[in-house]
């Protein structure tokens, strides 16, 4: 169960605690357009002691993004979107912003395509996974930059 300091409340799009915005908190948007799949990765990253953002589109997300209204520290975005845009186009755009931007993708059908379309120094996890598995890939990119090689 959720402790109530964790009590969703958003601004701007934005979890905050009890109302007011964790500044000092890595804030993790997260790109998911399945509901039951935004709870699982919200809790898991809000219980490492993360603050979470959710968009439910490529483009919601984009537009979060390129606004620069939150310092957004990680993406996490699933690949296959309802929409025009893919999570593979997000993360791109999120890299133009930014070029070192931490990117984890979750995935349940595209990960063979990573190679191909995801961008260089980035996470890939394919559904489904463990939330440990979760935290530890944006713990270890917001900690190195870097994912770890195998």
């Amino acid at each position: 169960m959720r402790n109530d300091l964790f009590a969703p409340a958003f601004v701007h799009g934005t979890l905050c605690r009890r109302g007011k915005v964790a500044n000092n908190l890595p804030i993790i948007l997260i790109v998911e357009d399945d509901f039951a799949i935004q709870i699982v990765v919200e809790e898991a990253l809000r219980d490492a002691g993360f603050e979470t953002a959710v968009a439910p589109s490529a483009e919601e997300a984009v537009t979060l993004l390129r606004s620069k209204a939150m310092d957004y520290r990680v993406l996490v975005t699933d690949i296959n979107l309802t929409g025009r845009m893919t999570g593979w186009e997000v993360a791109k755009q999120a890299r133009e912003i930014n070029p070192t931007f931490p990117i984890v993708y979750i995935t349940g059908a595209a990960a063979n395509d990573w190679a191909s379309h995801g961008v260089p120094n980035s996470v890939l996890l394919e559904k489904p996974f463990a939330p440990a598995q979760l935290v530890t890939a944006v713990s270890q990119l917001l900690n190195t930059g870097m994912p770890e090689q195998s």
